[in-house]
């Protein structure tokens, strides 16, 4: 999967399209999830052209990196869920279902989130 400078993130981090800001600073941004899984869903994203992880993690300064997971920890204190739980989540590629070509991860909590992968999942 290569970058699309047109992705959705993209454009939500040039401010063409409005998202509902959890938190933001020159290299993150983190927003509420529109189709939210749980009462606590936001996506927590690197402003940079980074597909996926993997491309992050590969390509992402060491500060850059260490930056991101402050974030993800200072985001999951002010949504209130660093005491009760939450989970992380960072798909990468077609069997993870990755939709858009820019890292992001999510962070959901809010509620009890089950098992991690569905039931079914193990029948394969």
């Amino acid at each position: 999967m290569s970058y699309d400078a047109n992705n959705i993130f993209a454009k939500i981090i040039r401010g063409e399209i409005p998202g509902k800001k959890v938190h933001e600073d020159d290299q993150v941004l983190a927003i509420h999830d529109i189709s939210a899984a749980a009462p606590v869903h936001v996506l927590v994203m690197p402003k940079g052209e980074y597909v996926s992880f993997d491309d992050f993690s590969r390509n992402a300064s060491p500060e850059r990196l260490a930056h991101f997971f402050k974030v993800v920890t200072e985001v999951a204190r002010k949504t209130g869920v660093e005491k009760t739980g939450y989970r992380l989540i960072a798909n990468h590629g077609a069997d993870a279902s990755q939709s858009v070509p820019h890292f992001h991860m999510h962070l959901i909590g809010g509620r009890a989130l089950g098992g991690l992968l569905p039931d079914d999942v193990h029948e394969r």
